[in-house]
């Protein structure tokens, strides 16, 4: 249940970091656990296809230290998403900051 509640922001951080630079599965497992997600490769691959797949995010191969790597960058709409996530997520923090200061 957990995975599936921060599902949303795990895509949110996958996008963001796709839209300052290119990215890869193992560096976004890393950032992500320092966000105290842990994801495992299993979990994480099937997320990055299914942004590429939408629309959100391309991949290209590229060959570091002999072994091929996929890059993913966000998209047009990738970034589009990621601001209107933003907004979203804005929103909502204001409403339970909001809302526990009532709550006191």
């Amino acid at each position: 249940m957990i995975r599936d509640f921060f599902l949303g922001f795990i895509k949110i951080h996958i996008l963001y970091h796709a839209s300052q630079e290119a990215i890869y599965g193992l560096e976004m497992i890393h950032e992500l656990a320092h966000h105290g997600y842990d994801l495992s490769p299993g979990t994480l691959y099937p997320i990055l296809h299914r942004l590429e797949e939408q629309g959100y995010m391309v991949s290209e191969k590229q060959v570091v230290e002999g072994k091929v790597r996929k890059y993913y960058t966000a998209t047009l709409a990738g970034e589009e998403m990621l601001a209107k996530a933003y907004a979203q997520a804005r929103e909502l923090f204001r409403e339970i900051s909001h809302s526990g200061a009532e709550g006191s």
